[in-house]
């Protein structure tokens, strides 16, 4: 067998038909007209100027190509990265490209280290708290550019406040294209979802009939951003503007230059210790958000369409985009959901419709920059709302409380402190899921069955916050019995344990021969048994099983006869 290439891009560019080339268009084309102006949406979203949108947008679909292992992810700014940027980087272009920088170098260095496992701790409903939240918050903060307001704070609850308090403020005109143009996302997505598929028997007339629908849904953002911004130019044409608008964007492509470690204000230099030290948590949350989106999408799509993918090089992959991409002036990207979804309905064969897509990014910046002027951000904030709704999960409340409601706990304190700060609700969750982790590790559940002799058997492998647990249990039972009984205690369930519960072991088997009572292990499993027998744990007895335990251990464990296990009680 051909050993296996390391590099991705190797592994379907040999065997590249020709057949795949006019989907693979197609897609890139489909998602081109999707990045575009959600680009131009999220920079808003993320308080930098427009361009750097674009300027995020054409990078990750290049490195994904050769780096990527799922055909149908896509790589670029999204609401939620682009909420993070606002919360991290000040609306500082500067900083947000450093952010940039440095978020890839941890990704390289964790997918080098092989350290994607650490994001198995933040827990299911951890994520659906921060992006139900998110969802909330990124909503609400587009409302001020629907209603035509300015000056509204960024900070959740006073942004609320401000908002209700100037609702009469509103411009009618922004107001009215601003629903305009929500109402008519919403029904071309619906239309999207319950359009019945052409079958290739159906006459030519049907089949393009169903070509246009799908096209216009699928690029309904380029869509209603278009009018939007006709609309705009014909008020402009004849002398009055009611909306407000996006305004000039820097036409040409962005220099390939290094990031800058410094930033230049009034009074001086901010070092890079500074900045650092000025986006704080950010470095940590920024890069684990950016990686979480990305595997779960590849994992989610790949599922969906029978392939694998490898996590360690999707962090690789990640990690050379905003390394490299911080070298155009893009801030931190990720997998984008919505994009993606995008891709694989257009039926993608390879990653290189990613080169469509970016080459498309490519040429509206070099040529359409100057068209941009007259998309109304009413426009521009209806995409990013259209966008974000999805993303709240209500349902997720009622599976829980039918499912296991403990888990409602990190999802209700990681939904409620997003609200406040989003690193305050994402480290909140995932402590209490870490707690509650811990919990189940220190009180395992202990099952102890009573006959002749007590017939102790922990639920879970032994490791050492149990063992004054599992010390508790046995000679609380074994004691209290009347005669006391000695002990057998099955391991079948254990797989491994550390010097900690050695000790502990030693020590019980100490305490029941002080009160003349013994104990004896069975279905130990060999890397447990050559652990002990390694300790040489004074009166230590194994059996295979519980049955011979009892039928060997005899009178030497307490029995004068066999006795069934009458009654069964669990400990936790």
């Amino acid at each position: 067998r051909c050993p296996r290439p390391a590099l991705p891009v190797l592994r379907w560019l040999p065997r590249y038909s020709r057949a795949w080339l006019p989907l693979d268009l197609l897609a890139g084309l489909a998602v081109g007209l999707t990045t575009v102006p959600q680009a131009l949406a999220y920079a808003e979203l993320a308080g930098l100027p427009l361009q750097y949108g674009l300027y995020s947008s054409f990078m990750g679909c290049f490195v994904y190509c050769f780096l990527g292992t799922a055909k149908d992810v896509t790589l670029g700014p999204t609401a939620i990265m682009s909420l993070l940027v606002s919360s991290y980087t000040f609306h500082e272009p500067v900083y947000a490209v450093l952010l940039a920088f440095l978020s890839g170098c941890i990704q390289l260095a964790m997918g080098l280290l092989h350290l994607g496992f650490l994001l198995d701790f933040i827990s299911c409903p951890v994520i659906k708290g921060f992006t139900s939240a998110a969802s909330i918050t990124i909503s609400f903060n587009q409302i001020k550019n629907i209603l035509g307001l300015q000056g509204i704070p960024r900070q959740f609850f006073p942004q609320v406040y401000e908002t209700l308090r100037r609702i009469g403020e509103t411009r009618a005109g922004d107001a009215v294209l601003g629903l305009t143009c929500l109402a008519a996302l919403t029904g071309l997505r619906a239309m999207k979802s319950h359009l019945p598929r052409a079958a290739p028997a159906e006459p030519l007339a049907v089949r393009i009939s169903y070509l246009i629908v799908w096209i216009s849904a699928t690029a309904r953002n380029a869509l209603v951003v278009l009018f939007a911004g006709l609309v705009a130019y014909s008020f402009q044409v004849m002398g009055s503007q009611p909306f407000r608008l996006t305004g000039s964007i820097p036409q040409g492509l962005p220099g390939f230059q290094p990031p800058r470690f410094s930033l230049a204000v009034p009074n001086g230099t901010v070092p890079f210790q500074s900045m650092v030290q000025d986006m704080g948590v950010g470095l940590a949350v920024v890069p684990l958000m950016g990686l979480l989106e990305t595997i779960a999408i590849a994992k989610a799509f790949a599922s969906e369409n029978g392939y694998r993918i490898d996590p360690n090089q999707e962090l690789l992959a990640l990690g050379v985009a905003n390394v490299l991409g911080s070298f155009v002036s893009a801030y931190p990207i990720t997998g984008s959901f919505g994009r993606t979804a995008v891709n694989a309905q257009s039926g993608v064969c390879t990653p290189a419709g990613g080169l469509v897509t970016g080459a498309l990014v490519l040429l509206s910046l070099a040529y359409l920059t100057s068209l941009f002027y007259y998309i109304p951000k009413a426009a521009l904030a209806a995409v990013i709302i259209s966008a974000v709704v999805p993303m709240f999960d209500a349902g997720i409340f009622g599976t829980l409380w039918r499912v296991k409601r403990l888990d409602l706990v990190p999802l209700c304190v990681t939904f409620l402190l997003c609200f406040w700060e989003v690193q305050y609700g994402i480290v909140a969750g995932v402590l209490v899921s870490g707690i509650l982790l811990l919990y189940s590790v220190a009180r395992p559940p202990i099952k102890v069955s009573e006959g002749a002799v007590l017939l102790v058997q922990p639920g879970s492998s032994l490791h050492f916050p149990a063992v004054e647990h599992l010390q508790d249990s046995v000679c609380s039972r074994a004691l209290a019995a009347s005669p006391p009984r000695s002990v057998i205690l099955d391991c079948c369930h254990i797989s491994s344990i550390d010097y900690t519960v050695v000790v502990g072991l030693a020590e019980l088997l100490q305490e029941l021969r002080r009160h003349g009572l013994s104990l004896a292990f069975c279905g130990l499993k060999d890397p447990v048994l050559q652990v002990l027998l390694s300790a040489d744990l004074e009166g230590f007895r194994h059996f295979p099983s519980w049955e011979e335990a009892e039928r060997c251990g005899g009178a030497e464990l307490g029995a004068s006869r066999a006795e069934p296990f009458t009654s069964t009680t669990e400990s936790t």
